[in-house]
């Protein structure tokens, strides 16, 4: 009989997982060095990390009973799957954080795992209050920790697993639980290659792009990361309004771009734009932006004595940063108009396209839930009629249906619950919600005390704390995280 769990492909799985973060962590030691910086946090955290997945490796190959393990043996299933991604993000943000504790930069443990829990989850959210005093080349981890997270760890471990005698589709069904499964290529392993061939390839792009536009190349290497990330880490306190018109609306073209699902920008690549035109969500999620920009820049315009230019850009910039949790800020929204502001509490709540780098509930749920209360109303009126729902000119399955309602539901359970916790731990009604919100759709700026022009480093450490668990179920978009805490996960039967 098989064991309930089988710990070796785990242990696999998570040294492999760990040797990539540690080698990663070593690519910034060339920014120390350049900028006149004591590489040692970067070298010793790096070093600590590739022991422990050495230790890892030689557990997931101890011999039984004098006997190497099978590939039997080494084989996922389900609950190694979702166990595997959930441990993989504690090992990811138990490690991540260690350049940031050895150098001194957020020296309480508090500070520095929610630095790297927001980081890794793409929130953007930051405990620092002063960003450009800080050495240059943990800003690039703190950066490249956004990359990372942004396509997922797990889906670039998924494209190499043959390699190490174990399947990969039960790591990319628990990295990407999004409500469509659409495959680029039959082997799982191929779809992770070509995703992150695509997602390196655009990275790639706009940071020359923005070099081009006048960015240094140290800031265009970092912007690069977290925009395709749809992170918004900055290397400047003022974030994007730091910079030129110019740069600003590259930024936006690329934050549209890494809200995309990735499938869709496949098929826009390889030119079967029949098909890309098909996607219900990518007409919405255009639709979206290109209304409330106007609704936003008219708004503006008439409110304060910017120009037709300056509103449009600051309103496009802000409406793409927050329905694609990327964070970055231009302007302060909240100064706008209470209008203004409520709608951009709602975009927290958004998100843009599945099977993007993109937070929130994704807008193909939003779709099902408002296409499928719509046709309820048809159905009161014709009882006997079979009125399926459809999606891209498909039918969606009832149980597609059941999965989104039952999301939704639980994604706003979390949400009271945790603005009703975060204010029993001192916060105020507004700022409360806001940071949930936020944190829950991994968005970074929020509203009260957690604004675009405000950041975390105020909140308590037991706040702190909790907000990168939030973020984390957030990332990954509950259901992979809540299973584990079921009975049902740990029965045999």
């Amino acid at each position: 009989m098989r064991e309930l769990i089988n710990y070796r492909p785990i242990a696999r799985v998570l040294s492999v997982l760990l040797l990539i973060i540690g080698v990663l962590m070593w690519t910034g030691i060339p920014f120390s060095a350049y900028y006149g910086e004591t590489p040692l946090p970067l070298l010793y955290a790096g070093g600590t990390t590739i022991v422990a997945a050495g230790l890892l490796w030689l557990l997931s190959h101890r011999k039984k009973h004098g006997v190497l393990p099978s590939v039997a043996e080494l084989s996922i299933h389900k609950r190694e799957g979702y166990l595997i991604v959930a441990l993989s993000w504690v090992a990811m943000t138990s490690f991540g954080m260690l350049p940031y504790l050895y150098s001194g930069m957020l020296p309480s443990v508090p500070d520095a795992l929610f630095e790297t829990v927001s980081g890794m989850t793409t929130t953007g959210a930051s405990t620092l209050t002063d960003i450009e005093i800080q050495p240059r080349g943990l800003l690039y981890w703190r950066s490249l920790t956004q990359w990372i997270g942004g396509m997922g760890i797990i889906v670039l471990t998924v494209a190499i697993l043959p390699l190490l005698g174990i399947g990969g589709i039960e790591l990319f069904a628990a990295e990407a639980p999004g409500p469509t499964s659409d495959k680029l290529h039959p082997r799982i392993s191929e779809t992770a290659k070509r995703l992150w061939f695509i997602y390196v390839g655009l990275t790639v792009l706009e940071g020359f792009l923005l070099f081009f536009a006048g960015m240094s190349p140290y800031e265009s290497v970092n912007h690069a990361l977290t925009t395709m990330a749809t992170g918004g880490f900055s290397t400047r306190n003022a974030s994007a309004a730091a910079f030129s018109p110019t740069i600003q609306y590259i930024m936006v073209v690329f934050m549209f771009l890494a809200g995309v699902n990735y499938t869709v920008l496949y098929l826009s690549i390889k030119g079967r734009w029949a098909e890309v035109w098909k996607s219900t969500e990518l007409k919405a999620y255009l639709s979206l932006v290109v209304l409330l920009t106007g609704l936003f820049t008219v708004r503006i315009w008439y409110l304060t004595d910017a120009d037709w230019e300056l509103s449009f850009r600051d309103s496009i910039f802000q409406i793409v940063s927050l329905i694609t949790t990327t964070g970055y800020v231009s302007a302060d929204y909240t100064s706008w108009a209470p209008s203004l502001t409520m709608i951009c509490f709602v975009l927290l709540f958004l998100g843009a396209c599945a099977g993007s780098t993109a937070g929130g509930i994704k807008l193909i749920r939003n779709l099902v839930f408002f296409k499928n209360s719509y046709l309820e109303f048809k159905r009161l009126v014709h009882p006997q009629a079979i009125i399926p729902l459809r999606l891209n000119g498909q039918i969606v399955p009832g149980r597609i249906i059941t999965h989104i309602f039952n999301f939704l539901l639980l994604y706003l359970i979390i949400f009271v619950l945790g603005s009703v916790v975060l204010s029993i731990l001192g916060l105020d009604f507004t700022t409360a919600i806001g940071a949930m919100a936020t944190s829950l759709g991994n968005v970074g700026p929020g509203i009260g005390g957690v604004g675009p022009v405000d950041n975390f480093a105020w909140l308590s450490p037991e706040i702190k704390v909790f907000l990168s668990f939030v973020m984390i179920v957030g990332r990954l978009e509950i259901f992979t995280v809540l299973v584990l805490f079921t009975p049902y996960f740990w029965r045999l039967n």
